[in-house]
């Protein structure tokens, strides 16, 4: 996980793809929550994905740009039917991109047509990469013949599975909605949203504050560490190396040889919370911007997306205790 991610990182730099974070993203939600190599059937499934989700997010530009609150609530329906579809067992990943893609490309579009047409070749670029690099990694690093797979989700009731996808739906839209204002700009907040959205539907209410908040803080300081890492000697290998070394760390952690209270989803999303705030304090760097005021914006409203996040659990969660409270009495 730690090497594929690295990377990722390093070639999307190095060949300067549109958004170089999205690759190493991917990354990290192939190489952490499979053991095993995509088959064939399941790399042409993602890769079909790709193509429906881009077609669909550039044919929902027209109806956002002149019938806006329509084109909002049919993003908002999608999110859902994606959403719903990864609780019920379908692959999580393939719910992961279909979100990232619905709302990126949508999105990118209202602003410039053409900016969504880069954020197309950006996403297909980055899931291309992705894949390569990680059955590259599995063929590195094989599992052991005793490895199992992982295991199925946990079955939950149609009411249920509704209700976890409409709050899912509900966390990623807000960010969505800010994004339409300036996509170019907003960007990472919606990747930072479609991660918390994913980490939703495995997080509880008692948990919330810890796994979402909590990633989120982790993300950050492990951002700001690696910065000031990086600045003792900025060049693409080091950039590599780092990135290795921050994966490992996370990575012991993370499959539990070195044991701590916090679940699986924390380190991830840490991970991923820290490979988006680098890379666009990096391209802030390149671009010549302020870096450390664009960084405190940036964390501000991850931790505003976080907290909102949060909140939703509570939100949905609540009605069920207080009903099982009543049904103890």
């Amino acid at each position: 996980m730690a090497t594929g991610t690295a990377l990722c990182l390093a070639i999307s730099f190095a060949l300067d793809f549109p958004v170089p974070v999205i690759a190493p993203v991917f990354a990290v939600f192939l190489l952490a929550t499979q053991n095993r190599p995509l088959s064939f059937k399941a790399a042409a499934m993602l890769a079909l994905i790709v193509m429906l989700t881009t077609g669909s997010g550039l044919l929902l530009v027209p109806l956002l740009r002149h019938y806006a609150l329509a084109g909002v609530m049919l993003v908002g329906l999608l999110l859902f039917l994606a959403f719903l579809y990864g609780v019920r067992g379908g692959n999580n990943l393939v719910a992961t991109f279909l979100v990232a893609g619905l709302t990126m490309i949508s999105a990118a579009g209202t602003a410039d047509f053409q900016v969504g047409v880069t954020v197309v070749g950006a996403l297909v670029k980055g899931l291309l990469l992705a894949l390569l690099v990680s059955a590259l990694m599995h063929g590195l690093f094989p599992e052991p013949a005793s490895a199992q797979p992982p295991p199925a989700a946990r079955a939950v009731s149609s009411g249920q599975a509704r209700r976890i996808a409409l709050r899912a739906a509900l966390v990623v839209m807000p960010a969505y909605l800010l994004a339409l204002t300036d996509p170019t700009s907003y960007m990472p907040i919606i990747m930072k949203s479609v991660s918390l959205g994913r980490q939703s539907c495995t997080t509880t209410a008692r948990g919330a504050a810890r796994d979402l908040i909590g990633s989120t803080l982790l993300g950050g300081l492990l951002a700001i560490i690696f910065w000031f890492a990086l600045k003792l000697s900025v060049h693409l290998w080091m950039f590599f190396l780092w990135m290795l070394l921050f994966g490992l760390m996370v990575g012991r952690r993370l499959y539990g040889i070195r044991m701590t209270r916090y679940s699986p989803g924390v380190w991830v999303n840490g991970l991923v919370t820290m490979i988006i705030l680098l890379g666009q304090s990096v391209q802030d760097s390149i671009a010549g911007k302020d870096v450390y005021a664009a960084f405190a914006v940036r964390m501000g409203l991850f931790l505003a997306v976080s907290f909102y996040a949060c909140l939703m659990l509570l939100v949905f969660d609540r009605p069920r205790s207080l009903r099982w409270q009543s049904d103890a009495n």
